[in-house]
């Protein structure tokens, strides 16, 4: 290749890869100049350059080195210049020597997207590195290094520098890498606002170079070469003379906290400072607290940690403590952040100081500021000792510049439980005692102190939190103080709990501990193998430990697997879910028990509460009780979650399920927890079985709510109403999908019935509150959504019927049957003929209402025609009442059915024989035990005979069987026309009262 270089610059091409074989030799005439390693360029034009090996840019490397000399008013040349396409397959490094005189400022503009400083470890990625170096006043120097593409774009300097630009392989620059102006030296200018009790003194800590600082005040500017005090400034403007005061100059910022009794006006709070950011700063904070008072340090999580004296820490901010005694200022220590002591009691006064370099960001921290009693210890410092293994380093006051004399100091440490915790002394001088002793003191609450010298033997493997005071005696001071340097060592020192579960008695059992806390020191193994979380399965026998693991840091769940293969094995009478017993050495409690009921292909898992019935527990409805259930599908899909004492008599789900039971205390919840049988297949994913309360609200939900059901899944309530009750349903809560094939539907028919009461898609209107009269069946059904989801909650309402038309037919029945037994009562009166002397009784049933010796019938039976009635026919007196209706035909058909004119021997008991019992229907258990208003003739007489057509509970009077041997009937009215009640059957079955009212969504 044929180069040349320019006449200013200096080219050195040198190897830099020692693998590969490679000779670099530049043709002079017959005897070219060759070289292995480097080869220096000369300044002449068109060299020959002749390298033996096909790729030398892999071996070789350029150095370019110019140089730039400036005045003070200009450089020569003014940029940093560049020679395009030089070397451009090679990687170089361009090095330019900057020159300047004294007291000039050079300034160097980097063109385009400017520069961004990195650390010294960082790499640019696109490989174009800058590195500036310049020398202070000492004789430091110092570099900076620089990627392309920042917010730095101008920088000036004091004195020579040197700027490095690396470009990597086929890579090159179009223009100067910068440019240089050289101008006498500015100053430094900036405003400065400080809060109330503020002062900032300014002090020099180069000699090098001329600056000097000075302050605005009124009427005159002061200025000083050296240090300079601002108190209480208040947007104080502050200029240097020199562009870079930092070098300089160093910045205290002191603040003075009132304090009073108790309180302190303000805390030791560091927000980021704008006061000379890249100076060097120390912020000073002078607690004032009355002399019979100590001062209380808390410091913020996670506490602080004590260094020698006389380091720093890795982060940049060193923390250093004093006290001022008579004898002068003493240092408490010096603490970094992250640490084990988190308060620092202090008699006498004290000064809190930080020190951020130059280079550092000042970061948040605050400090609690508290007034506390007097102490007689110089210094008190708790300290939480960590968990673990772990080794702490402490120092005494001053050291190691000599304790006080007669002074004591205490260090107050929490240990941790199952922890060991060591004392080493690692370090320490005795002082020559002039009166009283050294001594250290151990002390634990409830025991007496232990006295001990420093040279002692210290306490080592005890457990239990302690405190140690150090007493210094009145020492010769001129010779050797009182230094101490101890460690305290931790050990864990828990012993692990150790159980032994064996299984292989519980078929189908298996156990599961996972740990819920966030101790890291918690650890569980299984069969002496550390684990996170431990698996027992079904038939395993296996070897538990727990170290230092708290109960309420483990969470123990159980499974069972139950089930039968075909309908043929599956137990008539079910399954009842019971939990087992555990192996008591486990330390933790069982939290929750999970059953998974397997069931053959065609068949359907019917659940049952042995407590009753179930209640559906929605989001905000939990279980006041002490077990919740929760069952879901063998895919994961939930069926719901229920509490006891319920409207849910059976839940029918056609797939295998689980059942997790949830309980505050399994050892105090005895009994089986569900009644589980196979049966055979039904038509819906899950059908529910309800019989609702009266006085209650019942709410239902579908699958998985609040989410939406399983895509092409149906659900189906069938609710079991009483009779004279009809329901309410009101679906409170409906999301409605998007369907992408079929529809979503909500239909309700009552039982025994085709027609459907409702019938609705998501793609239809309508109303979303039904009254259904009779027991009915609710069925919901989703499609396969594109969006959203399909999802219900159902409010159920029993209620009361209400038969207005019932109720007037029986006041119009009263009334002409007033007419008719006025009529009878005339034809009776001509009959009688005489008194009677047999006393006689009418048995009514709970109750006697004709008693003997009452002589409301005069005559006995056979000797007078109280048994004879003049025939009445029914549909003649008020039948025309009713045209158009099968009222007067079903009288008819009653009366035909009927014996007239005939006495019909009464079968009841007599008087003093035991009321008569009405044996409820068969039909239900809300009947049962329940009040009945009338009594049911076809269940009273014997033989039997059928129904009044006009249904009992909807009229005002009845037929009283006692006096069928007259055709004239006995009515009853609930209002004024007669309060003797002359049946003592109960009333028509009502519904159960549920005292336990779910509340309304």
């Amino acid at each position: 290749m044929v180069v040349s270089a320019e006449p200013d610059a200096t080219v050195v091409i040198s190897r830099v890869a020692e693998e590969q074989e490679c000779n670099i030799c530049l043709e002079e005439g017959s005897n070219p100049t060759c070289s292995p390693t480097k080869l220096n360029l000369p300044t002449t034009q068109n060299n020959t350059l002749e390298f033996s090996c096909p790729k030398p840019q892999d071996v070789f490397m350029v150095q370019i080195l110019r140089k730039i000399e400036c005045t003070k008013m200009s450089c020569s040349p003014a940029m940093g210049e560049v020679q395009p396409k030089f070397f451009t397959e090679f990687q170089k490094t361009i090095t330019w020597d900057i020159t300047v005189p004294e007291k000039t400022v050079l300034t160097l503009d980097f063109p385009g997207d400017g520069l961004k400083e990195i650390t010294a470890s960082d790499k640019c990625q696109d490989g174009y590195q800058y590195s500036l170096s310049t020398t202070n006043a000492e004789g430091e120097v110092k570099t900076k290094n620089f990627c392309r593409i920042g917010p730095l774009s101008h920088l000036d300097l004091l004195r020579k520098a040197t700027v490095t630009l690396e470009i990597p392989k086929e890579g090159d620059l179009d223009s100067a890498a910068f440019t240089v102006k050289a101008v006498p030296r500015k100053s430094r200018k900036m405003t400065v606002t400080a809060d109330y009790n503020t002062n900032i003194m300014i002090s020099r800590t180069n000699k090098e170079p001329d600056c000097s600082v000075c302050i605005d005040e009124e009427p005159n500017q002061k200025c000083s070469p050296k240090d300079l005090s601002l108190k209480d400034p208040r947007n104080t403007s502050v200029e240097f003379s020199c562009p870079q005061p930092q070098d300089v100059f160093s910045v205290e910022i002191n603040r003075e906290i009132d304090c009073i009794e108790t309180t302190c006006s303000g805390n030791i709070i560091q927000a980021e400072s704008n006061f000379f950011p890249d100076f060097n700063r120390t912020f000073i904070w002078d607690p004032r607290v009355p002399s019979t008072k100590a001062i209380r340090l808390d410091f913020p999580d996670p506490g602080m940690r004590q260094i020698p004296n006389e380091e720093t820490c890795p982060d940049g901010h060193t923390y250093v403590m004093l006290t001022y005694l008579r004898t002068g200022p003493a240092t408490i220590g010096t603490y970094c952040r992250d640490g084990t002591i988190t308060t620092v009691h202090v008699r006498y006064r004290v000064r809190m100081l930080l020190k951020v370099p130059g280079d550092q960001k000042m970061e948040a921290f605050n400090f609690k500021l508290s007034v506390e009693p007097e102490t007689n210890m110089l210094a008190i410092v708790k300290v939480d000792l960590p968990r673990g293994t772990s080794e702490t380093d402490f120092i005494t006051v001053n050291y190691p510049n000599g304790f006080p004399d007669n002074q004591q100091m205490k260090w107050d440490f929490t240990v941790p439980g199952m922890h060991n915790y060591s004392m080493h002394f690692r370090d320490h001088t005795l002082p020559e005692c002039l009166s009283k002793d050294v001594k250290v003191e151990y002390q634990k609450e409830g025991k007496r102190s232990t006295n001990l010298t420093l040279t002692d033997r210290q306490p080592a493997h005890k457990q239990g939190n302690f405190n140690m005071s150090l007493w210094n005696c009145e020492t010769n001071t001129t010779l050797q103080g009182l230094n101490l340097n101890f460690r305290v060592s931790m050990i864990r020192s828990g012993h692990p709990v150790l159980c032994t579960v064996d299984l292989t008695k519980k078929p189908g059992v298996s156990l599961q501990i996972e740990k819920v806390g966030s101790d890291p020191y918690c650890e569980m193994s299984i069969n002496s193998v550390v684990k996170e979380k431990i698996n027992v399965a079904s038939g395993m026998k296996a070897s538990l430990s727990f170290l230092d693991c708290p109960n309420e840091d483990l969470r123990l769940t159980a499974t069972e697997i139950l089930g039968c293969q075909n309908l043929d094995s599956c137990s008539v009478s079910g399954m009842l879910l019971t939990v087992p017993k555990l192996d008591s050495c486990l330390p933790m409690p069982l939290h929750s028990f999970t059953w998974h009921i397997t069931i053959p292909e065609h068949a359907t898992v019917d659940l049952q509460s042995p407590k009753g019935t179930l209640r559906q527990s929605l989001p905000g409805q939990e279980c006041s009780g002490p077990v919740s259930l929760h069952v879901a599908e063998d895919d994961g899909s939930s069926i719901g979650d229920f509490c006891y004492k319920g409207i849910i008599q059976r839940v029918q789900v056609h797939s295998n399920v689980s059942v997790t039971a949830t309980a505050l205390d399994f050892t105090k919840t005895t009994g089986p927890f569900l009644n589980v049988s196979i049966s055979e297949e039904i038509s819906e994913n899950i059908i529910y079985t309800v019989k609702p309360k009266m006085a209650s609200v019942a709410l239902i939900s579908t699958p998985n709510w609040p989410g939406g059901m399983k895509p092409y899944s149906t659900v189906s309530w069938i609710f079991t109403l009483p009779s004279q009750y009809q329901a309410a349903l009101h679906f409170a809560n409906l999301s409605q999908p998007k369907c992408g094939q079929r529809h979503t539907s909500i239909k309700v028919q009552v039982l025994g019935s085709e027609e459907e009461m409702l019938s609705r898609r998501e793609d239809e209107e309508a109303e979303n509150k039904l009254v259904v009269p009779k027991s009915f069946y609710l069925n919901m059904s989703n499609c396969m959504p594109d969006e959203g989801h399909f999802g219900v909650v159902t409010k159920v309402v029993l209620q009361k019927k209400s038969n207005l038309l019932a109720v007037v037919l029986g006041t119009i029945g009263a009334l002409l049957l007033l007419i008719a037994l006025a009529t009878v009562y005339l034809i009776i009166k001509k009959k009688k003929k005489g008194k009677m002397n047999t006393e006689s009784s009418i048995y009514i049933g709970k109750s006697n209402i004709f008693l003997p010796g009452d002589r409301h019938f005069s005559k006995a039976r056979s000797d007078n025609e109280s048994h004879v009635y003049a025939s009445i026919d029914e549909t003649m007196v008020y039948g025309h009442l009713l045209p158009n209706s099968s009222y007067a035909d079903s009288m008819q058909d009653h009366f035909n059915g009927m014996q007239v004119d005939s006495y019909q021997t009464f079968m009841g008991p007599t008087d003093g024989d035991p009321p008569m019992v009405v044996e409820p229907e068969p039909d239900a258990e809300l009947e049962k035990d329940m009040y009945r208003p009338f009594l049911d003739p076809s269940e009273t007489f014997i033989p039997s005979r059928p129904r009044t057509p006009i249904d009992r509970e909807n009229s005002l009077g009845f037929q009283d069987r006692r006096m069928v041997d007259n055709e004239l009937y006995t009515f009853k009215s609930t209002g004024e026309m007669n309060t003797i009640r002359l049946s003592g059957a109960d009333q028509e079955p009502q519904p159960a009262i549920d005292t336990n009212t779910e509340d309304s969504l």
